[in-house]
């Protein structure tokens, strides 16, 4: 393989290690992005620093590949052909750093995904956890309000049934005929049906 044909592999290899590291970099991105959409009140998440890391490796990806040619080129140009060999010995370095870097990016770009998961995930479980805990307080004040309408319920009846206390059962008869009501019964029916017409 001539250092032409070495230097267009590796530059290729590197242009598809790059696309790839943007690949795994969207793909992280979307993945907290559809996570985090579920609700409005998500805490902050911070990806700046991982991301700039992120582009920054990129750029020193092509940095480094811009470098490696302009010296592959000077190197090619200025050479006779007794020393190709050379060449194709730098060439074989630049295949080489050119995956390092590579490489590296992708990790790094995986790593940013990584944050983007476990982060989100922490979100959502805490929007979980307050959803829950609303729902619970919301079934504790319910409890609290029929507790509190039961006993003033009961407050009530009592006074009612304290103003018709002590009296006869004549008494009791003509208070229901005042109100049409029926007076059969027993006193303490009476006073019931005059307690409750007093309630409603």
């Amino acid at each position: 393989m001539t250092s032409t044909e070495l230097y267009t592999t590796a530059a290729n290899q590197a242009r598809v290690a790059t696309e790839k590291a943007v690949d795994t970099f969207k793909t992280g991105a979307q993945t907290f992005t559809d996570r985090a959409d579920i609700v409005a009140k998500l805490p902050t998440v911070d990806l700046t620093a991982p991301v700039q890391r992120y582009f920054d490796l990129v750029q020193q990806t092509l940095d480094k590949n811009r470098e490696f040619a302009t010296k592959w080129a000077e190197l090619v140009t200025s050479l006779s052909s007794s020393f190709r060999d050379q060449a194709q010995s730098f060439g074989n370095v630049v295949k080489e750093q050119t995956t390092l870097v590579a490489d590296l990016v992708v990790d790094q770009a995986e790593a940013a995904e990584q944050v983007a998961t476990e982060q989100a995930e922490r979100a959502e479980q805490a929007v979980q956890d307050q959803l829950a805990a609303a729902e619970q307080a919301e079934k504790d004040l319910i409890k609290q309000a029929q507790k509190a309408e039961r006993e003033a319920a009961k407050k009530a009846h009592e006074e009612a049934r304290a103003a018709y206390e002590g009296l006869t059962k004549a008494e009791l008869s003509d208070q229901l005929a005042e109100r049409d009501l029926p007076k059969s019964g027993t006193v303490d029916e009476l006073i019931e049906r005059l307690v409750t017409a007093d309630i409603q």
